[in-house]
C-alpha cells in the first residue's frame, strides 16, 4: 500500500469512495483517522500530519504514532507533500521541488523507535530514488536540493536564512524530520514533494515570512498540487524493488503487525 501524508493546508485527498480507519499505537493515536481509497491503480492511505483542523503544530505532531499507524495498516511507500520556504530566488512561490537531501536542525523531537541497543540505520540518502523518480518525471518539477528542517513553530531569522542559503540548502521546512528517518526505521520508502509558498526571510529584503501569506499561497496552489501528487502515484510501479535497510543490523522491525 502507498500513503500520502498531507501537510499544512492539505487536509483531504480523495473525492469519494473512501473509508476511515481509526487506530491506536504504542505512541498514542495518530494525528487523525487514516482515510483509505484508490488512485492510479494503487490502494492509498491518506493521513493529514497536522490533524484535520491543524490541531498539531510542527513541533507537536505525533510523528512516531503517525508512521507506526501507517506501517501497521500495510503501507510500504510514502509520498510526503509539504509546504516549504525557498532559499533560492529562482524557486519562487508555486514551484514544486523534490528534494534529494535533508538537514536536521530540530531539537527535542523523539526521532527513533530504537531506544536501546546499537542499531544504526543507514540514512546517507534519506529519500527513496524510485518514488523520487516518479515525481521528478512530471512536468515543471525541480529535481533535487537539500531541505533543512527547522524546529518551528517560528520562522527563521534573516541571519539563519542567510546561513542556510550560504551552506547551499535549497528549501526550509518544519516537518520533514523525523518523519523521513522513522519511515526508514520501519522499512517504508519515503519521498518528500515540496511546494514553495514563500521566499525565506534572508533571501531578499522585505518584511519576512508571514503565516497568512504562506497559507494563501498553499490554498492558491492546492488543487494543482494534489493533481501532481495523484499523477506521481500513477507513475509508481506496482511492485516495490527497494532493499530492506535493517537487513544488516540483525534486528527485526520494531512493530508487531495486527
Amino acid at each position: 500500500m502507498l500513503a500520502v501524508i498531507g501537510g499544512s493546508g492539505f487536509y483531504a485527498f480523495f473525492d469519494s469512495d473512501v473509508r476511515d480507519v481509526a487506530l491506536d499505537t504504542p505512541y498514542g493515536p495518530p494525528a487523525a483517522p487514516i482515510t483509505l481509497g484508490t488512485i492510479g491503480g494503487h490502494e492509498v492511505a491518506f493521513l493529514p500530519r497536522h490533524g484535520v483542523r491543524h490541531e498539531y503544530s510542527a513541533h507537536t505532531v505525533p510523528y512516531r504514532a503517525n508512521m507506526w499507524a501507517l506501517r501497521a495498516l500495510g503501507v510500504r511507500r510514502i509520498f510526503a507533500p509539504c509546504a516549504v520556504g525557498s532559499l533560492k530566488p529562482a524557486y519562487g512561490p508555486g514551484t514544486v521541488v523534490v528534494p534529494d537531501q535533508l538537514v536536521d536542525r530540530t531539537s527535542g523531537r523523539p526521532d527513533t523507535y530504537f531506544d536501546s541497543g546499537a542499531i544504526h540505520v543507514d540514512f546517507a540518502d534519506p529519500y527513496c530514488p524510485t518514488l523520487r523518480a516518479a515525481a521528478t518525471g512530471l512536468p515543471d518539477v525541480v529535481d533535487g536540493g537539500a531541505m533543512v528542517v527547522i524546529q518551528g513553530p517560528r520562522f527563521s531569522t534573516r541571519a539563519e536564512s542567510q546561513w542556510f542559503a550560504a551552506a547551499g540548502f535549497a528549501l526550509v521546512n518544519m516537518t520533514g524530520y523525523p518523519e523521513a528517518v522513522l519511515a526508514r526505521e520501519l522499512e517504508m520508502c519515503y519521498a518528500a514533494i515540496a511546494l514553495v509558498t514563500d521566499l525565506d526571510a534572508g533571501v531578499r529584503a522585505g518584511e519576512g515570512v508571514k503565516t497568512v501569506d504562506v497559507l494563501m499561497q498553499f490554498e492558491k496552489n492546492i488543487e494543482p498540487f494534489k493533481k501532481l501528487v495523484r499523477d506521481a502515484i500513477g507513475r509508481v510501479a506496482a511492485e516495490r524493488d527497494c532493499t530492506h535497510c535493517l537487513a544488516h543490523t540483525g534486528v527485526t522491525l520494531p512493530i508487531e503487525l495486527p
